[in-house]
């Protein structure tokens, strides 16, 4: 079966994230995210990004990272061995999009994921069981990121709490709404806005009041933005 390509103009594929703004929604440091985009030394980078001179990340970036992320949660991400474990989802890619953002391939949410966690494991030297718990945290990464019918990654729920078994999906990214800022689900409200206004003194329960939404939306708003401000 053909697999879609994206087009020149595909809002998912232009640059639209600063390192900073991406470190930001991810709760990773600046310059991890800077090393894992631009590569350091004589190392590259361990994804594609559109913009250069400043480095601007795009949609599919931001989840790639995400799930690399979750990668970082459980073991530091080593350069060399996760770009082995890269390159071999990389060789097997069935399409171009593939090819270019291979963490976020409807193959690695399938199939090849056992075969990715296998490759990193032995790369890095974790037992059968580390493989396990690994394959968990990125199938639960994985399932945060909505697809088209294609299987391109079209909205991410990213994590907003440091405890990501039990981050609800309050918040979106979608980059069609809002310039691609995280949103409350369902509506155009910037998280950052409504943190903007809880700082300023305002209660949950005014603000979620003030634009009818649940106390919970409001709080998992907020805590994106002081949990990635910590």
């Amino acid at each position: 079966m053909a697999r879609y390509q994206l087009t020149k103009n595909d809002p998912r594929a232009l640059p639209a994230y600063t390192i900073t703004e991406v470190a930001h929604y991810l709760t990773v440091p600046p310059a991890t995210i800077r090393y894992w985009s631009v590569g350091r030394d004589d190392y590259a980078p361990l994804i594609e990004v559109p913009g250069h001179s400043p480095t601007l990340l795009s949609f599919l970036n931001l989840t790639e990272l995400h799930v690399l992320a979750a990668i970082r949660r459980r073991h530091l991400v080593k350069m060399p061995s996760i770009r082995s474990a890269i390159d071999y989802l990389v060789r097997n890619a069935r399409s171009v999009v593939d090819k270019h953002h291979p963490l976020i391939s409807r193959d690695l949410e399938t199939d090849g994921l056992d075969l990715f966690i296998e490759e990193y494991g032995q790369l890095i030297n974790i037992s059968r069981s580390g493989q396990i718990a690994m394959k968990e945290i990125i199938s639960g990464a994985l399932k945060r990121i909505h697809r088209d019918p294609a299987g391109i990654p079209i909205k991410l729920f990213p994590y907003t709490r440091s405890a990501i078994e039990g981050t609800p999906t309050k918040v979106i990214i979608d980059p069609t709404i809002s310039a691609g800022r995280p949103v409350i689900a369902g509506t155009g409200l910037t998280t950052e806005f409504i943190a903007e206004r809880y700082k300023a003194g305002e209660s949950i329960s005014a603000l979620a009041q003030d634009y009818e939404r649940t106390e919970e939306d409001i709080e998992e708003a907020i805590r994106c933005e002081l949990q990635a401000a910590a």
